[in-house]
């Protein structure tokens, strides 16, 4: 069962991690983007901060999900330690894009204060991570990781509970996506911490 959890674990990392690169090979303005303003997908600071943050969000995905292969850690410490470099930079960039973009969420305050949240505690939770490692607390940084990771994991838990609730309870789009950009990362968090004190 743990091996067959490690490998949906990766299959979806990958997946979403490349999901990106659809945009710029099909027309994407009916999806995600069909529900923004003009004036929105017509501001070049938007539009800069938009795909900062899913270029970046993919690169912290892809990056992530090795870095708690306990064997990759034991074979070669030196790429476990270069993959961790890229995605603390790749979290902060990403991070921040999406702190910028959560004051323009579809949906308004219920959604930007959801998905707002969520960039601050991924931020926050990756720099300790860091801060944890350079210190040599290993157990710390982690459970930091963990967290981070989860919050990262948000793109995934999204793209599930959206269409579900769409699909299977008959919401509209819009109420939907209210309640998803709390339920994309809020059982996400509560389970790090179930994960971190069953193995602590």
């Amino acid at each position: 069962m743990k091996k067959i959890g490690w490998i949906v674990f990766g299959f979806f990392s990958i997946v979403i991690g490349t999901y990106p690169v659809l945009y710029g090979l099909v027309d994407m303005s009916q999806g995600f983007l069909g529900g923004k303003s003009e004036a929105i997908l017509s501001s070049s600071v938007w539009n800069w901060f938009f795909y900062q943050h899913i270029s970046f969000g993919a690169i912290s995905m892809l990056s992530g999900w090795t870095q708690f292969s306990a064997k990759l850690r034991k074979k070669n410490l030196s790429v476990h330690r270069t993959l961790g470099k890229v995605y603390v930079v790749s979290v902060l960039m990403s991070g921040m894009a999406g702190l910028y973009l959560s004051f323009f969420a579809t949906g308004g305050w219920v959604a930007g204060y959801g998905f707002g949240t969520m960039a601050v505690l991924w931020l926050m939770t990756t720099i300790m991570a860091f801060v944890t490692i350079k210190k040599g607390a290993v157990d710390a940084h982690q459970n930091w990781m963990i967290r981070s990771y989860a919050l990262c994991w948000a793109a995934v838990t999204l793209r599930l509970w959206l269409p579900s609730l769409q699909g299977f309870f008959g919401m509209d789009f819009i109420s939907a996506y209210l309640l998803v950009s709390w339920l994309c990362w809020v059982p996400n968090l509560i389970a790090a911490e179930w994960i971190i004190q069953r193995e602590s």
